[in-house]
């Protein structure tokens, strides 16, 4: 794409070193108008300084919006009713905010008669894949921009360069090398690269900024009530809350526990594996917690299609698919199946761990009648003969056939 192409272009805009390259690279490469939008996801940070940089940067039409309930509702929850987990450990922390971020800047274009869009991904990684299979499942004719694939500044010393050039400014903690690099959002909080590159290093208590060590944590147990309706939790210790409040307390508990870290090499969709150190303390008990209600509220056949289909799912939310025809049917599946998926879990939060320890249900499967060990009324064993002798007649068959 050369300059001239675009006339206005929808920058997903951090206010980092990154973004503020970009948007200055752009402006003088395209020599178009850019918009810049930075969302709340619940990263902790204060927004603002965002806005004032891009306007010292002649920025005209600048979006900051606060997408923390719709990021809850509307992505973090449909996916944690799947019960998803990336090769058998990952909750999707990073992958299940970018297709958000992509649909707002979509959104955005349309708005202002954008023609194109742009991010900061780099061309190693998963985000640029997940950013851009978005845009073009919203808008198929929309025009992307990504620098780190077409400009020559390769290094973090030439975007200090280029900032300096260009009088951009850069907080002061940015310009030593950073020991690594940081995402976060309310589902999750993730570091990688830099002294994290080497997996046989153990990381550093330095690298967790969410939940405290497991061996810090408090020396008693700590239970929790999590309710549920339709598959989704919305209420704590009897305490109804929206979703992005409800995420925030269980993080608020989780963190205080030591609950929710994970040290993972996994497979990148371009190929690579690369090492990541995970916090997602609200998610872990989440999670446990929904597989609690599931115990006693989904039917045995329904809960093991769904464990067949979940890899499947996961991955397609890793690789960038949210808005892909194979992602919302199984979704449609997965929502069907949590139609009775109601009741209260009990947890027990303590050094690092969230056990279920206790489950309710006025929808319950679980009959005490026909599993007590007890004499009982409702079962006849003898039963059990035939069902065992009827399983059993392929193995005697091939067995007396082959000898």
């Amino acid at each position: 794409m050369k300059s001239g192409n675009i006339k206005k272009v929808v920058l997903a805009y951090s206010g980092g070193l990154d973004t503020s390259v970009i948007l200055k690279w752009l402006q003088e490469t395209y020599r178009c108008e850019v918009v810049t939008f930075t969302a709340d996801l619940g990263q902790g940070e204060e927004l603002e300084p965002a806005r004032k940089k891009a306007e010292l940067l002649g920025v005209k039409e600048i979006f900051i919006e606060d997408l923390r309930e719709e990021f809850v509702r509307d992505f973090v929850f449909p996916m944690f009713r799947a019960n998803a987990l990336y090769e058998g450990e990952y909750l999707l922390g990073t992958s299940i905010a970018r297709p958000l971020i992509a649909k707002r800047q979509i959104e955005i274009a349309n708005e202002v008669g954008a023609d194109a869009v742009a991010h900061g991904a780099t061309g190693k990684g998963n985000d640029q894949v997940r950013f851009e299979l978005t845009y073009y499942a919203l808008k198929p004719d929309i025009k992307v921009v990504a620098p780190w694939r077409e400009w020559d500044l390769g290094s973090r010393s030439r975007l200090l360069d280029y900032a300096e050039k260009h009088q951009i400014p850069i907080a002061k903690d940015k310009r030593g090398e950073a020991p690594f690099s940081v995402d976060s959002n309310l589902l999750h909080i993730s570091a990688e690269g830099k002294v994290l590159e080497d997996p046989w290093s153990e990381p550093g208590e330095f690298v967790y900024s969410r939940t405290v060590a497991p061996e810090a944590a408090p020396d008693e147990p700590q239970y929790v009530e999590i309710e549920f309706a339709g598959g989704d939790p919305v209420a704590i210790d009897g305490e109804r809350l929206s979703p992005a409040r409800l995420l925030t307390r269980l993080n608020e508990l989780g963190g205080r526990h030591g609950i929710g870290r994970l040290d993972l090499v996994e497979n990148r969709f371009v190929g690579m594996k690369s090492r990541g150190v995970y916090e997602t303390p609200g998610g872990t008990i989440l999670q446990t917690a929904h597989r609690g209600i599931e115990s006693i509220t989904l039917d045995r056949g329904a809960a093991h299609l769904k464990d067949e289909l979940m890899p499947r799912y996961a991955e397609l939310v890793y690789n960038g698919f949210w808005f892909s025809p194979e992602r919302l049917m199984l979704q449609a599946l997965i929502d069907k199946s949590q139609e009775h998926v109601e009741g209260t879990v009990r947890m027990k939060l303590y050094k690092g761990l969230a056990r279920v320890v206790g489950r309710k249900s006025p929808k319950t499967l679980y009959s005490l009648a026909h599993v007590t060990f007890e004499e009982d009324q409702v079962y006849d064993q003898r039963d059990a003969e035939g069902f065992i002798r009827l399983n059993a007649l392929r193995l005697r068959l091939a067995k007396a056939a082959r000898g």
